[in-house]
């Protein structure tokens, strides 16, 4: 079973309870009568989709309803933290340093940009090595 932390109710709760809305802090443009076609096409329809640290923005549609964001690892699927709307993340690709690793290998270079390749478990795994 798949447990997911509500911010809100401060507990753990299944994840059928919840729903993935897409990227989180997503700026909506100041002046949205004075964007470009093209500035607002990005606004409405492009999103990151980073290999490693993501910011996502969910909902508890079975339980309080209200809406909060999730620090997740796209590698393992791990959640590695939950905070209430409004709030800042405290874990983000920039905050891990050099030489730091998420739970499934994935390398953050300087900047905080991740690298490109695979995880140290898909390498074992691709050379036969047990994960």
């Amino acid at each position: 079973m798949f447990l997911i932390y509500c911010p809100y109710c401060e507990e753990l709760r299944e994840e059928p309870e919840f729903h993935a809305k897409g990227q989180a802090h997503i700026a909506r443009p100041q002046d949205p009568e004075a964007c470009s076609d093209e500035e607002w096409g990005d606004y409405l329809f492009f999103r990151d989709n980073p290999r490693g640290i993501h910011h996502e923005l969910w909902v508890h549609a079975i339980g309080c309803r209200k809406f909060f964001n999730i620090t997740r690892n796209t590698v393992s699927y791990e959640i590695l933290e939950t905070y209430k709307m409004g709030e800042q993340p405290t874990i983000t690709a920039e905050s891990l340093s050099r030489d730091d690793k998420t739970a499934d290998g994935v390398q953050v270079a300087d900047g905080g940009q991740q690298t490109v390749g695979a995880s140290d478990s898909a390498v074992n795994f691709v050379r036969g090595a047990k994960v």
